[in-house]
């Protein structure tokens, strides 16, 4: 049997991605901004962030799989979508909605640079440096969080848990297996 506990309320959530789109309207005051989501966990995030800034925003998603069914990344990432428009030229922000071991995202880091961007930054709502195996820069954090797994807020356990409102620890109960 499994167990939540809230470990960062919608409330909290939100008043930090109003100070993460501050940021980020401060770095890019003229836009347009592409903000490009991981799919599927970074869409609540992209959409909260992208509603808060001032900046003209333009949105993409791309699809990356490094989990599958479990709770720790793979290792292999692939592209399971692509962007649909290009970002030679513009403003990009990488929308993450958790940087766990970095494998994911400098792999997609290094897509997106060789399409020419003017400039490439993070934005990622959950950080969890001691996990990383890969450095990667991430600009805008929303919060540094312990190696716990999280669901809530986008985040899934195998495709579930993605619908609630805060960020909250999953854990299993002695003797349970969900």
């Amino acid at each position: 049997m499994s167990s939540l506990r809230v470990l960062i309320s919608a409330e909290q959530i939100q008043a930090r991605v109003q100070e993460l789109a501050a940021e980020i309207d401060r770095d890019h005051p003229k836009g347009p901004v592409y903000l490009i989501a991981i799919l599927k966990g970074a869409c609540f995030f992209l959409a909260d962030l992208a509603r808060a800034m001032k900046t003209p925003t333009r949105i993409e998603f791309v699809g990356i799989s490094s989990y599958g069914k479990g709770k720790t990344s793979s290792g292999e990432v692939k592209l399971t979508k692509d962007l649909d428009a290009s970002i030679e030229g513009y403003d990009v922000v990488v929308v993450e909605d958790i940087v766990d071991s970095g494998v994911t995202l400098s792999y997609l880091i290094k897509i997106f640079a060789q399409r020419k961007p003017r400039s490439l930054r993070i934005a990622t709502l959950l950080d969890k440096p001691e996990r990383r195996q890969r450095q990667v820069d991430v600009n805008y954090v929303g919060f540094k969080i312990p190696d716990e797994f999280v669901v809530g807020y986008g985040l899934d356990y195998a495709e579930d848990y993605r619908n609630l409102k805060d960020v909250c620890v999953l854990s299993e109960s002695p003797g349970g297996t969900g």
